[in-house]
């Protein structure tokens, strides 16, 4: 279905979704002091994790924005319910990180917070993960939205 302005939800889906692989790859790597495998593992072990937890927040992302426009999206995304979209998705993302590091930090242990990871208080959850469900999809769409060279964009209403 091509939009009146020459983009379709295919273009969307590609656009948020290399965003969001080098968005997360650079976050991955950017937050590996925030966690003590940066200090006790292997330079192997580390590329790993780091490419590992890549692969993981890019399905995360492209789950939570498939999940969000088939409950609150439409035909016409994303010129049209385009904000509503990018809420939910991010709140997926949010709900699934506080999940994900209580069930990986704090029961099954598989990794762990180094002492200088901001963590919140109520919930002990890193503020660096859940940082990273904020910035990195907001920079995916909002170049999802950003004017291309002709001046149009896609609608955010």
């Amino acid at each position: 279905m091509q939009s009146a302005d020459g983009r379709d939800w295919l273009q969307a889906l590609r656009v948020y979704s290399a965003i969001l692989l080098l968005g997360n790859l650079l976050w991955e790597i950017a937050q590996l002091p925030l966690y003590t495998l940066w200090r006790t593992a292997a330079p192997r072990a580390i590329a790993f994790s780091v490419l590992h937890c890549t692969a993981g927040d890019v399905m995360i992302g492209m789950s939570a924005l498939l999940m969000a426009v088939i409950v609150v999206g439409g035909s016409g995304w994303p010129q049209r319910r385009f904000a509503r979209v990018v809420v939910v998705t991010i709140a997926i993302g949010l709900l699934y990180t506080i999940y994900s590091e209580w069930l990986n930090v704090e029961m099954r242990r598989t990794w762990a917070y180094a002492d200088i990871m901001p963590r919140l208080p109520w919930l002990g959850t890193g503020l660096a993960p859940l940082a990273q469900w904020v910035v990195v999809p907001s920079l995916a769409f909002w170049r999802m939205v950003s004017p291309r060279q002709s001046g149009e964009h896609l609608g955010a209403s």
